[in-house]
């Protein structure tokens, strides 16, 4: 008696058929297929997330950093005020201090103090006379007429305005040439 061995066993299991070899090629082409579309699924899925997290991550470096100088333009405001303080004294300062030393420190301590609020990123709103009125930059508290300026153009700054980067902090308080005729004294300097 001829035993068989198991892998001659095997063999004879097989199906070598034509038909049953393309239908086993056909099976292992749409399994291949299929394999390969799940691949591109999770990709295209995985390369989302990636977007979305890099995304994420930039909003919220962005969202912190508004935040912080949101915190910090409180105290800039609050430091505006005494700039302001300083602008009146300098501009109201006798003429018998001109030359004194005293005087002439007060001005130092301003220099320092726009220094501090220009590495800061603030800078001042453009209010010179003749140039266009800007309700985004500008807030007209008078209107002045008999000016000699076309209507709109600003004729004096009452109060510097301010900007911290590319915001516009504190507008400037500005008095505005109005149409028509009237007195020009209207006291107001530059």
């Amino acid at each position: 008696m001829n035993r068989k061995t198991r892998a001659e066993e095997r063999i004879e299991e097989l199906d070598v058929s034509p038909a049953a070899l393309a239908a086993a090629l056909e099976a292992a082409v749409a399994d291949r297929d299929e394999a390969v579309a799940k691949a591109e699924e999770y990709l295209a899925a995985l390369q989302r997330e990636r977007a979305e997290f890099v995304n994420f991550r930039r909003r919220t470096a962005e969202e912190r950093e508004r935040d912080l100088g949101l915190a910090g333009e409180d105290l800039i405001r609050k430091v505006l005020i005494l700039a302001d303080d300083f602008d009146r004294a300098i501009e109201n300062r006798p003429a018998a201090f001109e030359d004194d030393a005293w005087a002439e420190g007060i001005g130092a301590i301003d220099r320092k103090l726009r220094a501090l609020l220009e590495s800061e990123g603030v800078t001042a709103v453009e209010a010179v006379a003749g140039t266009p009125f800007d309700p985004r930059q500008h807030e007209a508290v008078v209107s002045v007429p008999g000016t000699g300026h076309a209507e709109g153009e600003i004729v004096g700054e009452i109060r510097r305005g301010y900007r911290l980067r590319d915001r516009v902090i504190r507008p400037a308080l500005v008095a505005v040439a109005a149409a028509g005729d009237g007195d020009t004294s209207a006291g107001l300097s530059n």
